[in-house]
């Protein structure tokens, strides 16, 4: 009796600690009190389920090639300065190569030198002696190349993951397709465009000069000084929704990017009332701010996003401590937005949109009526078999599969799962599979009581030799389930992920849970016959 005390105790523990559990997605609104001592999580209902966005990008890491050779273009011009080595001309050749242009035909040992200590990533493709000067030509190992296509596609994966983490939708699902596609689904979102602006927009944050020696109107005319760039600042009139575009011209030489920031949030001007984004960059990039400020006091300092000028103040005075804002004429949502995605990082390489689709509410609460009427009438359908079947026996066997189902829907609250429509698929499978535990049982107690055992006597021997055949069973059915899991996407996961845990719900219910109750009858109501 003290053995079926605990057991009893326990499956009671387990029924109430599910109910605590998935009380939150029963119910509309909890009390305060329940939110401070209890658990609040809800079922995560998924894409095919609640409605949303599913969106595949493409990643353009052809891109993040041609920004890497950049990158290494400016860094030669660096080295050669600090080596003291005269050159005419640094500039990336191509998608993938760089040009160098030297003034002597002397000095190439010394940069051959210098090439293979500081790039070694860089190969000579060719070299060439015309009209009194050199040309050098280098191109990045292909399998270098191989690998800074597949860490854009990686770092663009994880740069999208946190801006959506940061935008706040539940459980999305975010993976890789192919070599350069990105998966996305956004269960539930609200503002699909939004959604849209923020996980496209590259947030490639540069400062740089304004040249205020040239005329803007000659270049718009088509006369762009040799180291400048025409850029463009775009408002919008909050009124009228009209879009204005003012002309820049910058020096091409980007002072500052923003690979320095350490954080970005909104903030609100007190004197006008509206949003502006304050920036705050590490020790390093704090210190090359404070020199480019002060190195160009009096000048305009261009801040630029994507291409597009936000601003373009005057440097009044050395600025230190880290410290910059982006100031325009921002909505509070378009404030946010940028942060979040200055925070998160810029893409290595622009995204392309591929495919854009939006399931409506509409069709997830269909999904979810047929889902719920299959599992329904699956579940009746077992549980009248049962009864028929197995008379009382039949009985306790549905109520251990209600207990098993409660325990199912709890841990998807308890862990966060989501709940999808192969989900469903995976909790109707596992209400055959819990039934299908007792159906062993069950008809080995059968064989026994016709040998002539008695019920109790019966009963123990239907379970000890039932009960590994069923945990073999399960167990191989839980690998391939987990296997699912780890290697699965979308469908298949939201099925392995019920599946998993129906396996291991129906193995407490089935053999455990039925356990009990019978003893309970055995014992304690001194049954003398099994209606089975």
């Amino acid at each position: 009796m003290k053995d079926l005390r605990w057991r009893a105790a326990l499956v009671l523990a387990v029924f109430v600690v599910a109910l605590v559990y998935l009380l939150p997605t029963l119910g509309k609104e909890l009390p305060e009190w329940w939110v401070k001592f209890f658990p609040d999580k809800k079922i995560n209902l998924g894409l095919d389920l609640q409605g949303g966005m599913h969106l595949v990008l493409e990643v353009e890491n052809d891109k993040a090639v041609e920004n890497t050779v950049e990158r290494l273009a400016q860094e030669i011009k660096g080295e050669l300065g600090t080596a003291h080595i005269r050159f005419r001309l640094v500039e990336r050749q191509g998608g993938d190569g760089v040009r160098l242009l030297l003034p002597k035909e002397q000095d190439w040992q010394q940069v051959a030198d210098l090439m293979k200590d500081k790039f070694p990533l860089l190969e000579v493709t060719d070299r060439t002696l015309a009209q009194d000067q050199l040309q050098v030509l280098f191109r990045i190992e292909e399998s270098q190349v191989r690998h800074i296509k597949k860490l854009a596609v990686e770092q663009g994966l994880e740069t999208i993951r946190n801006r959506i983490d940061q935008f706040g939708v539940s459980e999305p699902d975010i993976r890789t397709q192919g070599e350069n596609r990105i998966l996305i689904q956004l269960p539930g979102i609200k503002d699909p465009q939004r959604a849209i602006d923020l996980i496209g927009q590259t947030a490639l944050l540069e400062f740089k000069l304004v040249d205020e020696q040239r005329s803007v109107e000659e270049a718009l005319k088509g006369r762009v000084p040799a180291g400048d760039k025409i850029y463009y600042s775009r408002k919008v009139d909050p009124v009228t929704g009209q879009v204005r575009r003012n002309a820049y011209l910058l020096k091409d030489r980007t002072l500052l990017t923003g690979e320095y920031l350490t954080n970005a949030e909104v903030r609100i001007d007190t004197q006008y009332n509206r949003p502006y984004v304050a920036l705050s960059f590490d020790k390093r990039g704090g210190n090359l701010f404070e020199k480019i400020t002060g190195a160009n006091v009096k000048k305009r300092l261009a801040i630029v996003l994507d291409g597009n000028v936000y601003s373009a103040p005057v440097i009044q005075d050395r600025i230190s401590g880290g410290n910059a804002i982006i100031e325009g004429q921002f909505t509070m949502d378009e404030a946010k937005d940028l942060a979040v995605v200055l925070r998160a990082g810029s893409l290595p390489a622009p995204v392309q949109i591929l495919e854009e689709r939006t399931v409506g509410p509409s069709l997830g609460r269909d999904s979810i009526r047929k889902g719920l009427l299959s599992m329904a009438v699956g579940g009746v359908l077992v549980v009248v078999f049962m009864v028929v079947y197995y008379g009382g026996s039949g009985i306790i066997a549905d109520l251990a599969l209600i207990l098993n189902i409660i325990l199912i829907m709890a841990a998807l609250a308890g862990f966060g799962a989501t709940l999808t429509l192969p989900g469903i698929a995976g909790i109707i499978l596992t209400i055959g599979m819990a039934v299908d535990a007792n159906v062993l049982i069950f008809e080995r107690v059968r064989e026994e009581l016709r040998l002539g055992k008695t019920p109790r006597a019966a009963l123990d021997s239907g379970y000890s030799r039932a009960t590994w055949t069923i945990v073999d069973a399960n167990v191989t059915t839980l690998i391939a389930a987990l296997v699912l899991l780890q290697f699965g996407t979308g469908p298949v996961k939201g099925f392995a992920v019920t599946l998993s845990l129906g396996i291991a719900a129906s193995m407490f219910t089935a053999i455990f849970g039925t356990r009990l109750l019978f003893d309970y009858l055995l014992q304690k109501r001194r049954m003398k016959t099994l209606s089975i």
